[in-house]
């Protein structure tokens, strides 16, 4: 079964089992000040790195699992930790003690594996730098810092795996749903903590940062957040990209324009029991809507709205990632609908589990999302910041590992 390589659930929602064997397939650890990075050498009794490809974890909750990380990698649609190791490249997985804490505060890990890589090496081989989804942006921001800091980050190439440059999207009413359901069931003792995770989640530190929109309570203005405003001026202060570094990147999500056919304003979750009575939420459309109501038995309803928004659910990109170790596996609405299950008592009518989480024209830094015609055109290479990417044939899984892009990545690596 292949699984995306940042599973948002994998261990943040409490209780949760995880859906991935148990491994010890790296072959070093290097500790770091709040996180760990585990290495792969190229060559069995191999104790240096001599070409290192340091890729850092993604957006969750908690700390970083390198079986997880290691799974999605290698026992997926294409093995690729083997065939990195077969090209003759050694890679460092960076895992951080918290993945939801500030973008700034992960990079500061970032600079110490790279640091270590270097005094690590074997050799003068130059560096490969980046990561999945936020990981990407965290590399980044680290390889901007130091080269503005003046201090010598030996990287000759940065390469960024569905990483949100211009922002993710997480649909608003699954935001109202998630703080919602906190405020009223969140403090129900030995079941509070499970309900209200989502809510957490979503108010975390990374999470302002990368949501281009974002609500911290129920009711409140869709925009984008103080958090991201800070941290998008910062990566400019500190120059936006280093200099002298080849830019790659890879999508999930189509470049040709063509959406996942999730159509906008209609109704993804809807609730069928007697606690949450005519609850739904609906998909993005764009002009004036309400795109959820809220109804707790007894109280009176909450209608969620929003305006100037696009129709985003539906566009190209890389979708929200399924939860395996969860029921159903559910996605972004879906893990609405897990949660009002688990309140009914009886599953809730979801029409759509998941809908577009990384914009494809966000994944390769070629155009903001805020409008319609940005998101579904095909995307010019001309207007990427990247010097070179690839997008998916089809819209699949966000950071999905597979044959295509795998192989696009390594051809571009061992071509440098």
């Amino acid at each position: 079964m292949s699984m995306s390589v940042v599973s948002i659930w994998d261990n943040a929602m409490p209780g949760a089992q995880p859906a991935y064997p148990r491994t010890s397939a790296w072959d070093a650890t290097w500790p770091l000040e709040g996180g760990t990075a585990w290495v792969f050498y190229s060559t069995p009794g191999q104790s240096r790195v001599r070409k290192p490809v340091i890729l850092a974890d993604g957006f969750s909750a908690g700390k970083s699992d390198p079986d997880a990380l290691w799974n999605a990698l290698e026992n997926g649609e294409y093995p690729f930790v083997s065939n990195l190791r077969e090209a003759g490249f050694d890679l460092v997985l960076l895992g951080f003690d918290e993945r939801s804490a500030s973008i700034i505060d992960n990079a500061a890990v970032a600079i110490q594996c790279i640091e270590k890589a270097i005094d690590d090496r074997e050799g003068t081989a130059k560096l490969t730098v980046g990561g999945f989804s936020m990981g990407g942006l965290v590399t980044r921001y680290a390889l901007a810092k130091m080269q503005d800091d003046g201090d010598d980050h030996q990287t000759s190439t940065y390469l960024s795996y569905d990483t949100p440059h211009r922002g993710a999207w997480l649909p608003i009413g699954v935001q109202a749903f998630a703080h919602w359901v906190k405020d009223n069931w969140g403090s129900i003792p030995g079941f509070g903590e499970l309900l209200g995770s989502f809510s957490v989640l979503v108010n975390s530190p990374a999470a302002r940062e990368l949501l281009r929109w974002h609500i911290g309570t129920v009711g409140a203005e869709a925009r984008q957040d103080q958090a991201r405003t800070d941290f998008l001026a910062e990566l400019e202060r500190v120059g936006g990209w280093p200099e002298g570094v080849r830019r790659l990147g890879v999508g999930n999500g189509t470049g040709t324009g063509a959406g996942n056919d999730i159509p906008a304003g209609t109704t993804a979750v809807s609730t069928t029991g007697q606690e949450l009575t005519g609850t739904h939420l609906d998909t993005q459309n764009m002009g004036d809507q309400i795109v959820a109501v809220l109804k707790k038995a007894g109280a009176v309803e909450i209608p969620i709205s929003t305006s100037g928004l696009p129709d985003i659910d539906g566009a190209p990109g890389g979708l929200f990632p399924e939860a395996h170790n969860l029921p159903g596996h559910p996605g972004n609405f879906g893990t609405a609908a897990f949660l009002a299950g688990l309140l009914e008592g009886q599953p809730a009518e979801l029409t759509y589990n998941t809908s577009t989480f990384v914009p494809s024209v966000s994944a390769v830094a070629a155009g903001d999302i805020d409008d319609h015609d940005t998101l579904y055109s095909k995307i010019n290479p001309a207007d990427s910041e990247l010097d070179a990417f690839m997008c998916a044939s089809e819209n699949e899984g966000h950071t999905l590992m597979t044959e295509e892009l795998g192989e696009w990545i390594l051809t571009k690596l061992q071509g440098e």
